[in-house]
């Protein structure tokens, strides 16, 4: 999935912090899930549970599968999970040169928290309520 994040190089000056990431490690440890069309990945997302919320550490999409609404359901995947661990919120964060996700992820109803800068990365934090499951 590190194609996915290559046209961000130049703009953070760097490689982005997903693109370094261990993803067999993460699929094995049940943290990633990935989205295969016709027998090929075609994208991932990373879920990470915290007591009050889900955490969406990556998600992407392979170039060539771009455009065809496959983020959206990762993304609807994500949210479906939060609530079937009964997580009132999710969240995400991506790096504020990522200007595409800066209008995704509101056209997805999530708003903005924050903007910090974390392990020298400007990241911008986004949270969306969710319905919880009943207990």
């Amino acid at each position: 999935m590190s194609d996915a994040y290559g046209l961000y190089v130049e703009r953070i000056g760097r490689q982005p912090a997903p693109m370094t990431a261990d993803y067999g490690e993460l699929i094995d440890a049940g943290r990633a899930h990935v989205l295969e069309t016709d027998g090929e990945i075609a994208g991932l997302v990373v879920l990470v549970a915290a007591a009050d919320h889900l955490l969406v550490e990556n998600v992407a999409v392979a170039p060539d599968h771009q455009g065809r609404g496959l983020g959206r359901q990762l993304m609807a995947f994500a949210e479906g999970q939060a609530v079937a661990a009964g997580l009132a919120e999710v969240r995400l964060y991506t790096n504020e040169a990522m200007t595409e996700n800066l209008r995704f992820y509101p056209s997805l109803g999530y708003d903005e928290a924050e903007r910090v800068v974390e392990d020298g990365f400007a990241r911008v934090y986004f949270r969306k309520r969710v319905m919880c499951a009943p207990p």
